[in-house]
């Protein structure tokens, strides 16, 4: 089977290196179509042996884009495109339905309860991703949470596919010669208190909510791994708090690493001892998985990817509401008890990337066999 893919973007992000996850347990010949930056994870899927075009697209109104993807579909002569992130669900879509391609295959990533891919819900792009939507074979969504999201949007039950994020499991185990020789690297005592977050830093992941609450604990020290525009208002942040030597912002990781010298997600999970997810609207909450994987107990604001799963699949992640204090008093119990590594649980094992990989080839033979009604036939 031969497959397109098709994404906004290829910078550092959880829906980018998802992709790049599945193009490495897929069993169809694969190519990459990304709109526009084709950044570190476009060069990681191009080592994998994967080709990837960039569209150059100039901005979301840049409508010249859509002939040139619908001529790139069409000389690909694919059997199924499979779009990611909203902006190459819209085009994708259009532009495989122009190209003559009748199974078409959108995962729907980044749905959250306010905001789809950190930007406000409104009429508009309800409009416009429900028209495109009709002109697919199926919809994916990472979680049940976001299935139902999507129905409350008006995508029909029927047409909704929940395949769920997945992760490397076993890349993930605790190393404690990683631990030690990361927290060399970054200058964190071995016997330091560390806290660790891991996201964009943006508004909506609430990382300040961290820096206030390690700022109020003496000794503790904040690891968070991540680039964004919030970037320069948490290093303020810290300065005012009188904590800038305590919180490290290490910037975005790639997985696996581009360069020898940099340092892996697992390792830099491997020198925290808790992790936090101060975010109130996720879609899934890949992040949280990755780090009770590493052995890690977990604090989180939400994660659909746990709510999902039956009550004790991950004894060592408790919920909270987010706030500075309540946070302090959970910080405070962990330093307490000192450092700790936990088994893998049951959870970390169910989002196995192999298990998402086979489950989406499921929906992509589905689709092959059965194409995408004619528009006139999905409005009946």
């Amino acid at each position: 089977m031969k497959v397109l893919h098709i994404i906004t973007g290829l910078g550092i992000g959880g829906a980018e290196q998802q992709l790049r996850l599945l193009l490495r347990k897929l069993p169809t010949e694969s190519e990459v179509v990304t709109l526009s930056n084709p950044g570190p994870v476009a060069r990681g899927i191009v080592a994998d042996g994967v080709p990837v075009t960039d569209l150059a697209m100039r901005g979301n109104q840049d409508l010249g884009a859509l002939p040139r993807l619908t001529r790139h579909i069409r000389r690909g002569r694919y059997d199924l495109v499979h779009t990611h992130l909203y902006r190459a669900c819209v085009y994708g879509r259009f532009a495989a339905r122009l190209a003559g391609v009748r199974s078409v295959i959108a995962t729907e990533h980044s749905l959250g309860a306010v905001q789809i891919e950190g930007r406000p819900l409104s009429m508009g792009a309800r409009s416009l991703y429900l028209a495109g939507e009709r002109l697919g074979s199926a919809t994916v969504a990472v979680s049940d949470t976001v299935a139902r999201r999507l129905e409350r949007w008006g995508v029909r039950r029927d047409r909704i596919h929940v395949v769920p994020n997945g992760i490397e499991v076993d890349r993930f185990a605790f190393d404690a010669t990683a631990r030690r020789d990361v927290r060399e690297r970054l200058g964190l005592p071995q016997d330091a208190f560390v806290v660790g977050g891991v996201g964009r830093l943006t508004g909506s992941k609430r990382f300040e909510t961290l820096v206030h609450a390690v700022s109020d604990l003496a000794d503790a020290r904040l690891l968070l791994v991540g680039e964004g525009s919030e970037r320069n208002r948490l290093t303020r942040l810290a300065e005012e708090r009188g904590a800038r030597d305590r919180i490290l912002l290490h910037g975005a990781c790639q997985e696996p690493p581009a360069l020898a010298r940099a340092l892996s997600l697992p390792a830099l999970l491997a020198a925290m001892d808790v992790f936090v997810s101060t975010s109130h609207d996720e879609a899934f909450g890949l992040a949280i998985v990755e780090a009770l994987a590493a052995g890690l107990p977990v604090l989180h604001v939400t994660c659909p990817a746990l709510q999902d799963l039956p009550a004790g699949a991950a004894p060592g992640a408790r919920r909270i509401s987010g706030s500075v204090s309540e946070l302090v008093t959970e910080l405070r119990r962990f330093r307490a008890a000192g450092p700790r590594r936990l088994p893998v649980p049951p959870a970390a094992r169910h989002y196995d990337i192999s298990r998402s990989a086979g489950q989406l080839m499921d929906v992509y033979e589905n689709a092959v066999r059965r194409p995408a009604p004619t528009r006139e036939a999905s409005d009946s």
